[in-house]
């Protein structure tokens, strides 16, 4: 075992322990996010099959790198990262407290093979997802009349107050319009575009994996954007954000319109809206993936 603050490590190159995680577990996302939140002391611990990317906070704590504000998934990397986590367990100061959470249920059965028995495993969130169809009809077609009548009746609102919905392309700064999309907001969402998360946003959207969405209608003036990522398998909704001015006209919905079609089109086979059990993803038809935390002490 070795254990270093490393990040061009061969063992990021490994493939996660629980499939469909997207960029969470990946260098190119973890290395941004501790050098803008990481606090404490980083532990990238390796060895020949397996990689676990760790801190342990101020106040002793160890948990994987990435807050859960922020960090949808988390998945050790490789083959036995289980046996890899008990050895490192073993090393650590009697009473030290661990929490591992975001994990999905391949992760976390796999981390749990090498803790102690007695260490609490329980769901604490879930993501939603959706299994998308080869074509936009059928999307419409799987859903309940009502909510495909309702999801219509927006569009047609939107057409009918802003003109056709699209999303634009070449826009000069995609992210500065969703930055600003947020701090219209009220309450919460409102106040979660920090100058630091900002800063975050504008370097997750230069990975090759991120893509920044920008919806408009007839006039090419933004009213709704979003950030996700996109592989050979699935689009992850990562953040959206709308103009509240033309709240009325539905923009958020008909982004997802939007970005349904754009998936299908792309040929993803999953829709993944990430963490978060707001009930308009149940009406569209997602399911939720649990998500488990590991707590305990050595």
């Amino acid at each position: 075992m070795r254990i270093h603050q490393d990040w061009t490590a061969d063992g990021f190159s490994l493939p996660p322990a629980a499939s469909d995680t997207s960029v969470f577990s990946q260098r190119e996302y973890l290395e941004r996010w501790w050098g803008h939140f990481g606090i404490g002391r980083l532990a990238l611990v390796e060895n020949h099959s397996a990689l676990l990317a760790l801190w342990q906070t101020p106040d002793g704590a160890v948990s994987f790198v990435g807050d859960e504000d922020l960090t949808d998934y988390h998945t050790p990397l490789g083959v036995g990262s289980g046996a890899l986590l008990a050895e490192y367990v073993a090393r650590l100061p009697s009473g030290t407290r661990f929490r591992f959470d975001s994990l999905p249920a391949e992760a976390a059965e796999e981390l749990k093979s090498g803790l102690e028995p007695d260490v609490s495993c329980t769901q604490h969130e879930a993501a939603f997802r959706i299994e998308l169809p080869d074509d936009f009809d059928g999307f419409l077609a799987g859903l309940s009349k009502k909510e495909r009548h309702e999801l219509r009746r927006k569009h047609r609102r939107f057409g009918d107050a802003l003109g056709a919905p699209h999303l634009l392309e070449g826009t000069a700064d995609p992210v500065g319009v969703l930055v600003q999309m947020h701090r219209m907001a009220e309450g919460r969402k409102g106040q979660f575009m920090t100058p630091e998360r900002e800063s975050f946003f504008r370097e997750l959207a230069a990975l090759p994996a991120a893509r920044v969405d920008l919806v408009a209608g007839d006039a090419g003036i933004p009213v709704a954007a979003a950030i996700g990522f996109q592989d050979d398998r699935a689009y992850y909704l990562y953040n959206s954000a709308y103009d509240p001015v033309h709240a009325s006209a539905s923009p958020g919905m008909v982004m997802l319109w939007l970005l349904f079609q754009s998936a299908i089109d792309s040929g993803s086979a999953i829709f993944d809206f990430l963490k978060g059990d707001e009930p308009y993803k149940l009406r569209l038809g997602a399911k939720p993936r649990p998500l488990y935390v590991l707590e305990g002490r050595t």
